[in-house]
């Protein structure tokens, strides 16, 4: 439950917005003591009332094992930093807008991995694009399947 209701976003397509903005997509992994967090770049669609997420790296590191042991994720995105300047030191602020959730990643297969590629090159340019086949069978490409979403906005 979020405390602070006031900024609480709760329109969809109004969080899809804000994801559209940002350039990192942070995700959390289950591991044995403390969670694993890694930054990564990627595009995401929503489509039907479900976000999904896409990811790309490399076909094996720690992301993959933690991946093999527990699919279940948690994920945050921020952006529109500002400084909101104020009298005293406790008058001052921050602008933002942030997404978090949780839900379910898999890796994709052989047969999927172009099409996603494509969402995650498109939140980034607007440049045509073109995969080599022999570079796509050596990535892995990840997909996060919303359960749990929630937004905020200070401006």
């Amino acid at each position: 439950m979020m405390r602070r209701k006031d900024r609480e976003i709760t329109d969809k397509q109004a969080i899809y917005d804000i994801i559209k903005k940002c350039d990192v997509c942070r995700i959390a992994f289950f591991d044995e003591t403390f969670p694993y967090i890694i930054p990564l770049n990627f595009g995401a669609t929503f489509e039907n009332d479900v976000f999904t997420f896409y990811f790309h790296g490399a076909n094996i590191g720690k992301k993959i094992e933690l991946l093999q042991k527990n699919n279940a994720v948690a994920f945050e995105l921020d952006c529109s930093h500002q400084l909101i300047e104020g009298e005293t030191s406790c008058d001052f602020s921050m602008a933002y807008e942030s997404v978090c959730g949780n839900g379910f990643l898999e890796m994709l297969k052989e047969e999927q991995k172009e099409q996603a590629l494509s969402v995650i090159m498109r939140h980034y340019t607007d440049k045509p694009v073109s995969f080599q086949p022999e570079m796509i069978k050596l990535t892995t490409v990840l997909q996060l399947t919303v359960n749990e979403i929630t937004a905020k906005s200070r401006k």
